[in-house]
């Protein structure tokens, strides 16, 4: 069972960018973070968060193909998950991102404010965590039915 004060963590990764968000395990509402840049800075401005926040789950958005196959941008984030695997001593799971980015600028853009690419990408973290988040909860209440 999970402090009652901590959090996950999703990430949005992209070649320049990666969104992040964030929500309490006990409220389970996640919300855009913020954009750190894809750079050798990343794992240590990370792990500030990590700390900051409590973090005690990382969750990795893992593109797929429109029929749920596997693509390159697959086997990319696969690696970069094992490499941030390494670099932090936390469990990391995946979640499928299909068209998060899309949803996050048909968001943006419907609001009518001036939003930026990292904008996007933080949103999309959001979904990403969002459908998790759904996820567990729907395991969790399968476990009760069935016990």
């Amino acid at each position: 069972m999970p402090a009652i004060n901590s959090s996950a963590l999703a990430l949005d990764v992209g070649s320049k960018r990666i969104g992040l968000a964030i929500a309490s395990l006990a409220s389970r509402l996640p919300r855009p973070l913020k954009t750190l840049e894809n750079d050798a800075d990343f794992v240590q401005a990370l792990q500030a968060i990590i700390d900051a926040e409590n973090v005690e789950a990382v969750v990795v958005g893992l593109p797929r193909g429109l029929d749920g196959q596997a693509t390159d941008q697959t086997g990319v984030i696969k690696a970069f998950a094992d490499q941030l695997k390494g670099d932090l001593s936390l469990p990391i799971h995946f979640q499928d991102e299909a068209v998060t980015s899309r949803q996050a600028e048909d968001e943006l853009k419907s609001r009518g404010k001036p939003y930026s690419r990292g904008d996007i990408d933080a949103l999309a973290a959001t979904y990403i965590l969002q459908d998790f988040l759904a996820e567990l909860d729907q395991h969790a209440e399968h476990k009760e039915t069935v016990a």
